[in-house]
């Protein structure tokens, strides 16, 4: 009996992983017409749609099962049996690993941590028989010594556009050409000795569509992204062409909205994916193809290998202590651990639920590659003695009623109740003492234009930073400014931008406060001169970019934006890449 009831709840789990895949890919597949149809608040919407799809499909079938069949407490041999009946489940699947974690999430809202173990989940995966099978066709290769290099790329065009027609295909592929020649020095070969491998789907996101793929020629390999984009009046263009590893790697960035793309075999698309930005984890291409939950599954069970691998210790991470979160991290491995404190400094008004609501709509909204992306755990545990004193001093002041011990000696765990895992950066504070101290003016130059394009990024896209001190900002490996302190962000019509009353009399000039009155929700644009840019060599740098952030009337027009749903235009690449920006260039 156990047996045949061990496989009627391991079919339950697997019918409820299969209604979430129909309706992820059917929401997926919708980003194509959306694109053709210039439809972007659509595509935000959808995107918000789909990272709860997830979580929502858990909840049905935990739902389910708790009412179809006598669970209460956890049955060894039962579970045992579940588990290895799902297994065989998966033999011939297609998604298996995103199947076994389904069932991982499935099993945690059933049964407490102390079950959490290879015996009754999938902690260690068996989705790596893939690699033993033949790998499905997700890419196309064409010869271009056949039609030539043009009619070749332009086919390869024609076959990905949509049922839209393209502006000046023949302009466009000429461009690219010449860009691939210059940028792309390992093609510089014989047509014989060319071959282009395209993947058989186009990636969407936001206004753009993007083709990838690989070149390959005695020389070597040469990874691109093709950026597609629709001039709204019923054409596309090809806007940009991307050849280096780096610079695909901020596309597929951390900081970034998830992709729509309808691919059936998302372990063969990462490992692809991989060998092109092999500086990506497996987790990060998990998540930026829209399987985020697959990439909390992955980054996991990295992280756990890593500490298996390495012995140094966690410590608080570097930087201003927050009022709200306690941040830690191991040196060792590039991410910070985030918890809430159980109480905030007075100037904090909120709640711990407040704090959770802001970073879920970090998750939910569009980051624009200016936010970083969290991963959201429970009930984490780590080894205590991985933990310097420092640490558990800290976490034991700020934030005791989260954390417990379990085990004793060697095998003591730290339990963490809640925490959110990002990609570690230097703190942009700390960022600019270095490069002041070492007189390096450049990089004081260069993050300044990208603190300043990062705010003006975020609130273009309805994200109001709140507190826009410099210690709130990190800079990534590649020299990105990211915002990443969620606790006052808001929507921009939440805010009311003025300009501050012109003092009047020697009293009001010399006043110590405010001598207006200051209602909640105002913001002076002209103060962030003041207490985030109070270091001139910064002011400098700051103003020769941005000084039209520090008018009222430049957060008023962008306030004005969003409520008549415009969106700017935000590129996940630089734009001297921009074809338009090197023809200019060209007929100077």
């Amino acid at each position: 009996m156990k047996n045949e009831l061990a496989l009627t709840i391991a079919t339950t789990i697997i019918n409820g992983f299969e209604r979430h895949v129909a309706l992820f890919t059917e929401l997926t597949q919708s980003a194509r017409e959306r694109f053709q149809q210039c439809q972007w608040n659509e595509i935000h919407r959808a995107a918000r749609a789909r990272t709860t799809f997830y979580d929502d499909r858990v909840t049905e079938t935990f739902n389910h099962i708790k009412e179809n069949f006598d669970i209460s407490a956890l049955d060894n041999a039962l579970w045992q049996q579940v588990k290895g009946a799902y297994s065989d489940l998966l033999i011939n699947h297609k998604q298996p690993e995103l199947a076994e974690t389904f069932y991982n999430s499935v099993f945690c809202h059933l049964f407490e941590r102390k079950y959490y173990n290879n015996d009754y989940i999938f902690v260690e995966s068996t989705a790596h028989r893939l690699d033993d099978k033949e790998s499905p066709e997700i890419y196309t290769s064409y010869q271009p010594e056949v039609l030539g290099l043009k009619q070749t790329i332009c086919d390869i065009m024609n076959n990905h556009r949509t049922v839209i027609p393209f502006e000046n295909l023949d302009r466009d592929v000429d461009a690219l050409i010449n860009t691939f020649r210059r940028q792309a020095h390992k093609t510089r070969v014989k047509l014989e000795d060319l071959q282009f491998d395209i993947l058989n789907f186009t990636f969407y996101r936001n206004k753009g569509a993007y083709l990838i793929g690989r070149v390959l020629s005695p020389a070597g390999e040469t990874p691109f992204i093709v950026a597609v984009l629709n001039n709204e009046k019923g054409g596309l263009y090809l806007d940009a062409l991307l050849t280096t590893s780096e610079s695909m790697a901020v596309v597929f960035g951390f900081a970034r909205a998830y992709f729509f793309v309808d691919c059936q075999h998302p372990y063969a698309l990462v490992n692809f994916l991989q060998g092109l930005m092999p500086h990506k984890t497996k987790a990060d291409l998990y998540s930026a193809i829209g399987f985020h939950k697959q990439g909390k599954t992955q980054f996991y069970r990295d992280f756990l290998n890593h500490l298996d691998s390495s012995d140094d210790q966690f410590e608080l991470a570097a930087g201003i202590k927050g009022m709200v979160m306690s941040v830690f991290t191991l040196p060792s491995y590039p991410y910070v651990f985030k918890i809430i404190k159980d109480k905030f400094s007075p100037s904090k008004n909120m709640t711990k639920k407040d704090v959770k609501g802001k970073y879920r709509l970090v998750k939910l909204h569009d980051r624009v590659g200016r936010m970083a992306d969290t991963m959201e755990y429970s009930e984490v545990a780590f080894p205590k003695k991985r933990f310097n004193e420092e640490l558990l001093a800290e976490l034991q002041k700020v934030a005791s009623s989260i954390i417990r011990y379990e085990g004793a000696g060697e095998e003591e765990l730290l339990i963490i109740e809640h925490v959110y895992i990002e990609r570690r950066m230097v703190p942009l504070n700390l960022y600019l003492i270095d490069a002041l101290k070492n007189k390096e003016q450049e990089k004081i130059d260069n993050a300044m234009f990208g603190y300043g394009e990062a705010i003006k990024q975020l609130i273009s896209a309805d994200i109001f930073p709140g507190d826009m001190l410099l210690k709130n900002f990190g800079v990534t490996r590649h020299g990105r400014v990211i915002f990443y302190d969620y606790d006052e962000i808001t929507y921009m019509n939440e805010v009311n931008f003025r300009e501050k009353p012109k003092a009047i009399t020697e009293e009001q000039l010399y006043a110590s406060e405010p001598w207006y009155t200051v209602l909640p929700g105002d913001m002076f644009p002209e103060e962030i001169a003041t207490f985030a840019l109070a270091n001139p060599s910064y002011l400098k740098a700051f103003k020769i970019h941005h000084q039209d952030l520090l008018t009222a009337s430049y957060w008023q027009q962008c306030q004005q934006d969003v409520a008549n749903g415009i969106y700017k235009s935000v590129f996940p690449y630089p734009e001297k890449y921009r074809f338009c920006h090197q023809t200019k260039l060209a007929k100077q």
